[in-house]
């Protein structure tokens, strides 16, 4: 039975293709293997290549994005509301703005967790790729 998914021997994915791969969930080195088995929670090693993935430190990266992006959509809505519909009732603004908080940090997390690590992939830090032949940094 052969593999359709490349291995960690094979040519190796650009940072952008490991950090889209991230970004879905996946493997950012084969990207066929998941690469959360729980919400936030990154599997040990690809179940599809084997790539140990257990040494990420993604740690505070990924909410400091989250933030930076849920807030700027949140402020900007809050913005127009309040300059273009001038006639915005208060209970609008509770109902609708911390909601919509929530659930963009919510469905956010993830995909940007998986991108920063895959980052950390593309870049060898932190353990990734330990074994390859690199050039001495300076």
């Amino acid at each position: 039975m052969t593999s359709t998914h490349a291995t960690p021997t094979d040519a190796e994915p650009t940072w952008w293709e490991a950090v889209r791969r991230g970004a879905a969930g996946r493997c950012p080195s084969c990207g066929g293997g998941r690469l959360f088995p729980r919400f936030l929670k990154v599997a040990e090693a690809c179940d599809a290549c084997g790539q140990e993935l257990h040494h990420h430190r993604a740690d505070d990266f990924p909410p400091y994005i989250v933030i930076f992006i849920v807030a700027h959509l949140v402020g900007t809505g809050i913005l127009i509301a309040e300059t273009r519909f001038e006639d915005t009732p208060l209970w609008f603004h509770l109902a609708v703005w911390p909601l919509l908080t929530v659930v963009l940090c919510l469905v956010l997390l993830q995909p940007v967790k998986g991108a920063v690590v895959g980052l950390q992939y593309a870049l060898r830090m932190h353990g990734f790729g330990a074994g390859a032949d690199r050039p001495p940094g300076p």
